[in-house]
């Protein structure tokens, strides 16, 4: 068996996930679609702290580009749907099929009993609706009704309808920019080719979704894997076996892991890795909190929802990759009222230098203020390990 150092195991987790190299010149919208494609999957949040989470994966590896080609690419050219595939994602509009099966499990999830069984026929009459009328958001409905039942207690029955629609593939759906879904029917939104195609067995979609993450991750466990669809270990396990006797996968044992792990037939292993990037929370290189602290030795909660006097870290709290090691934790807001990028908290890893850390994160500060129309960065952090970086910003 091929034995992987922890190293290794870290330079081909950074280049299954683009997180190696940045490219050179212009971004343009190509180099957008390339990275959505390469990750597979881009997870969507309307978290707005710094800008809405699905904009900062781009950010981190393609370095500044236009905000806006991330809306062109997704909702203009049809290239990528929505869908729940790692919670609400962008995937690519070729891999709907591969999904079909979870809208199918939807139609008779508990979940959704209350409102399929609504009197009245409402949820069809909400169907009908946007056939005729649509693109449509939820308060374009003639009849939204306020809520009836404890069910999704905060929203309406007519918003409550649409994404029931949404989940069980009758429907699709856009964003505005204020991040809002607008809905349609399933045919509009996705190219009748992709419609038309046969919708494999639930076996066979998922073997193919579990190569996939393989190829995202480089090497993974079971765990890693499953984790990327959000399914069980328990479905993924035959599925790993397969792709073994296929030759998609091979086992190896990775220093420091201590579990079983497959590498990927396309995993590459670069020499070294020069990452230097900020890391959303909803990354997928740091969505499976197990798997970020066996591969970079880094423990990493999101503290959104800690109490302000609890929080160890920070409100919105992103890695900082230098690179193949993550060696700090900043927390960060957009300030654009005062078109000011402020740094809230700096946290150097236990052993690392700040002095080390300083240049690259003051340039990787600077050039997010960029991206994001920002005229300056603010340090506010008293602690040591801020100051080599305020004195680097100046």
């Amino acid at each position: 068996m091929r034995k992987l150092s922890a190293s290794q195991a870290r330079r081909i987790t950074l280049a299954a996930q683009a997180l190696d190299r940045r490219p050179t010149g212009r971004v343009d919208a190509g180099h957008v679609r390339r990275t959505i494609e390469h990750m597979g999957v881009l997870q969507l949040d309307s978290v707005p702290v710094i800008v809405r989470s699905q904009y900062l994966p781009l950010f981190a590896r393609l370095g500044r580009h236009r905000l806006d080609l991330l809306d062109r690419v997704a909702y203009e050219r049809d290239q990528f749907i929505e869908s729940w595939a790692h919670e609400a994602s962008l995937i690519p509009v070729a891999r709907q099929p591969f999904f079909r099966w979870r809208q199918d499990e939807l139609v008779s999830s508990k979940y959704y009993a209350e409102l399929d069984k609504a009197p009245g026929g409402y949820v069809e009459s909400v169907y009908d609706e946007v056939a005729a009328r649509g693109p449509l958001r939820s308060g374009d409905l003639t009849d939204p009704r306020r809520r009836t039942g404890e069910w999704w207690a905060s929203r309406s029955d007519g918003r409550r309808a649409l994404e029931w629609l949404f989940a069980v593939g009758r429907l699709g759906a856009r964003r505005t920019p204020s991040f809002e879904r607008v809905y349609d029917l399933i045919e509009r939104v996705v190219p009748p080719e992709i419609l038309a195609r046969p919708t494999p067995e639930r076996s066979d979609a998922l073997r193919q979704l579990v190569d996939w993450a393989a190829a995202a991750h480089g090497v993974a466990t079971e765990g890693d894997l499953a984790d990327y669809w959000r399914v069980t270990g328990r479905e993924v396990r035959p599925l790993v076996s397969d792709l073994v006797e296929a030759g998609r996968l091979a086992p190896v044992e990775v220093e420091g892991w201590g579990r079983p792990a497959w590498l990927h037939v396309d995993a590459r292993v670069p020499r070294t890795v020069d990452a230097r990037a900020l890391l959303s929370p909803f990354d997928p290189v740091v969505w499976y909190r197990p798997r970020v602290e066996r591969v970079f030795d880094f423990h990493y909660r999101i503290e959104i929802y800690v109490p302000a006097p609890k929080r160890r870290w920070g409100y919105y709290v992103l890695p900082f990759l230098q690179g193949d090691r993550m060696t700090a934790r900043v927390d960060l807001k957009s300030d654009r009222a005062g078109s000011v990028l402020r740094v809230r908290a700096v946290h150097v890893e236990d052993g690392v230098d700040p002095s080390h850390v300083a240049v690259d994160l003051a340039a990787e500060l600077r050039l997010l203020a960029d991206h994001l129309g920002l005229d300056d960065v603010m340090v506010e952090c008293t602690r040591p390990d801020a100051a080599p970086i305020r004195a680097e910003i100046g």
